[in-house]
């Protein structure tokens, strides 16, 4: 989920803002090595089954990519595990104690999952300094929004994100002036800000210059390791450039997965996909 979802509703200089109000996450168990836990996920629209048994696994600190065509399941696997969509069946876990199939999107979020759109969406009146300030984990009640004054430790985990996203030169512009790649980054800056263990990133790539294509590609890849990140991502060159392993998705469930070699000369993807 973004941080503009499942907010409560604050005025502030005459607009109106949301913020969420996280709870306590629950403790998260990663004594397997592993995340995330999808097995046997099934759902159905009016009688088409979007995904259709699907299991995949996910590795503490991983980057992996997911790729697959049109109406492969790609947007609704990721709408299962934010708690947007509920499953039909399957068990779906984060590390080895919490069960996102109980829990509500809030509930989600402040466990430590951030999902970013594939559409940049940010304060765009604001500065980037306060995008991350209003998006910073923590207690969003109103008195406590409009009072709320920074310690040097908040100060210094912004400076940090900044520096991350690289728009230190830029945090006092409006977001509204930044370029569609610097939005894109913006916006996982005020994911990163809620301290999520687990990033969904949806075609992080798109629109973007190859230049933008190009330092995405290094934040991203820096991420991994404190971070677990998923990237939903058509652009095979960009792709190529982020992922040890890819996972293929097609008809609901999981085609083919290895390295992006593996992928690229394996039938079925070629036959499916890649339309080679």
């Amino acid at each position: 989920m973004t941080v503009l979802q499942s907010f409560r509703t604050v005025m502030r200089r005459d607009q109106v803002f949301e913020f969420l109000i996280p709870d306590v996450p629950p403790d998260l168990d990663l004594t397997h090595g592993v995340i995330l836990y999808l097995e046997g996920i099934s759902v159905s629209f009016d009688g088409f089954k979007a995904i259709d048994d699907l299991n995949l696994y996910i590795d503490d600190g991983e980057l992996r990519c997911i790729i697959g065509p049109n109406g492969a399941g790609k947007t609704t696997m990721m709408d299962i595990i934010t708690g947007k969509t509920m499953a039909d069946s399957g068990s779906a876990w984060f590390g080895q104690q919490i069960n996102l199939l109980k829990m509500d999107e809030p509930e989600i979020a402040a466990a430590g999952i951030g999902r970013k759109f594939q559409k940049p969406t940010v304060f765009e009146h604001h500065s980037v300094i306060e995008n991350l300030e209003l998006a910073m984990a923590g207690d969003k009640r109103v008195w406590k929004t409009l009072n709320a004054r920074l310690n040097g430790e908040q100060r210094d985990r912004i400076e940090e994100v900044l520096t991350i996203i690289d728009l230190r030169e830029h945090y006092r512009n409006q977001a509204g002036s930044l370029s569609h790649g610097q939005k894109q980054w913006l916006e996982i800056g005020m994911l990163l800000m809620q301290n999520p263990k687990l990033l969904l990133v949806d075609e992080p790539a798109a629109g973007m210059t190859h230049q933008e294509m190009d330092r995405t590609a290094e934040l991203l890849t820096s991420l991994a390791g404190n971070h677990s990140v998923i990237v939903i991502e058509h652009d095979m060159d960009f792709v190529r450039s982020i992922a040890k392993k890819v996972t293929v998705l097609h008809q609901g469930s999981v085609l083919a997965e290895g390295s992006m070699d593996e992928v690229q000369n394996n039938q079925q993807v070629i036959e499916v996909y890649l339309g080679e």
